[in-house]
């Protein structure tokens, strides 16, 4: 079970409907992306500083609150620019986004609501700069397939491990896990 990220990206963008005329209305608003992350970054980090499971994990060590403020402007920028017209590195830099919050523990009952508070922050700000309903439209499609990434990585590295621990089939666990699901 091994993703292949630029696949699942453009499955992704068929899914929600992302177009070219999404990308475009992205890039033209680039700068403003740019100007506005930081204080995205604020918003989306003091919602996550008031649980305290996530709050220790940000503060785990020392200097990964600054190292994630920067990911999140950087993360925040390249949905605007889509570094390659949101190709195999806008794929593969969101695939490796996603392993990390694996690997640090921010598990998605953190990930969704945070998500739904930078669109929320996002909208805000739109309409405090007169900006169109397109582009809110076109930052929550590809917000959606930056989640759908995250998201991704919880069932691919759950899934990866338990068929390594217990030497099942895909098939198999895929059945198990049908089969449970219908019996909660």
């Amino acid at each position: 079970m091994t993703l292949d990220s630029p696949v699942f990206m453009t499955t992704m963008e068929k899914r929600v409907n992302f177009s070219s005329e999404d990308k475009a209305i992205l890039k033209s608003h680039a700068e403003w992306g740019k100007a506005i992350a930081p204080k995205m970054a604020e918003h989306f980090y003091d919602y996550l500083g008031r649980d305290a499971e996530m709050k220790g994990i940000m503060n785990a060590k020392e200097g990964r609150m600054h190292r994630l403020q920067e990911t999140f402007i950087q993360w925040f920028d390249e949905m605007f620019t889509g570094m390659d017209d949101w190709g195999s590195a806008y794929a593969d830099r969101r695939w490796r986004i996603g392993l990390v919050h694996v690997q640090i523990g921010i598990s998605p009952q953190h990930v969704v609501p945070a998500m739904a508070t930078v669109v929320n922050e996002v909208g805000q700000q739109m309409k405090a700069d007169g900006k169109a309903e397109e582009l809110r439209d076109a930052l929550g499609r590809i917000c959606m397939i930056d989640l759908a990434f995250i998201e991704q990585a919880y069932v691919e590295v759950s899934s990866a491990a338990v068929l390594k621990e217990t030497g099942w089939t895909e098939g198999l666990f895929r059945r198990l896990i049908a089969t449970g699901a219908g019996s909660m």
